[in-house]
């Protein structure tokens, strides 16, 4: 029996071999990200911080460690469920919806590691911006990592396969319809799976778009998680900072 999904970001994410797949994510990159990050943004002293799709919440209980107030936010309730365990007076979970504002404001707002354009209706992709916009406070910053689409395209894998806990995942990559396409198939307890990740491949021009329709200034693009100069054809990320 294959197992299929057809939104694939609400189940595929909700799969135990989601997180086996990618279970290797470096995550002293990541810290070292929101280190470079918070200290560019000089968001104040226990500043309040919206973690935007925060998966099973690493990034928001690092920058809880950091001292910020934090709140993670991801449709995805599975991954909620186990970031709760984490919680503390200055750390909460929510399942939410990204395209709709969360009932607060904030410092900052954290979109990272590509986890925009995931939409098949391009006005859900708008309308996540606006709802970050009406999340942040007067002196707040939005914050989108996402890759740069034109990098990644110039040097797609077409396939491979990576073996992780005994799991064989075969991944096969292609570019179609403006969308950015990784099929993942595996064999995993006698039952044979296939998942497919779609990300619009927005490049800075989609997003500056974006940006002016939804009324919000885009003030610097940073290449890497170092905070290194934006490079449309070398640079691996699209840093975006707005408000």
């Amino acid at each position: 029996m294959t197992k299929t999904t057809e939104k694939w970001y609400a189940s595929w994410f909700d799969t135990p071999y989601y997180h086996i797949l990618y279970k290797d994510r470096d995550y002293t990159e990541a810290q070292a990200f929101m280190d470079n990050l918070t200290n560019y943004l000089n968001l104040p002293e226990n500043g309040k911080i919206l973690d935007l799709a925060c998966g099973k919440g690493r990034h928001s209980i690092y920058l809880n460690k950091l001292g910020y107030n934090v709140t993670g936010v991801d449709l995805s309730e599975q991954s909620i469920t186990h970031a709760k365990q984490y919680e503390n007076d200055s750390l909460k979970f929510d399942v939410h919806d990204m395209t709709k504002p969360y009932p607060e404001t904030f410092d900052a707002v954290f979109n990272l590691f590509t986890s925009f354009g995931y939409f098949e209706d391009d006005i859900c992709n708008l309308k996540t911006i606006e709802s970050i916009k009406a999340e942040l406070n007067d002196f707040g910053f939005g914050v989108i990592d996402f890759m740069n689409s034109e990098y990644i395209i110039d040097n797609l894998v077409a396939e491979d396969t990576k073996t992780v806990d005994d799991i064989t995942f075969l991944q096969q990559r292609k570019v179609e319809d403006g969308y950015i396409i990784k099929d993942i198939s595996f064999t995993a307890d006698g039952e044979d799976y296939q998942f497919q990740e779609r990300v619009k491949a927005f490049t800075l021009n989609d997003f500056e778009v974006l940006f002016e329709k939804a009324g919000v200034h885009l003030l610097d693009v940073f290449g890497d998680y170092k905070l290194r100069k934006y490079h449309q054809k070398t640079s691996e990320r699209s840093i975006m900072i707005f408000k």
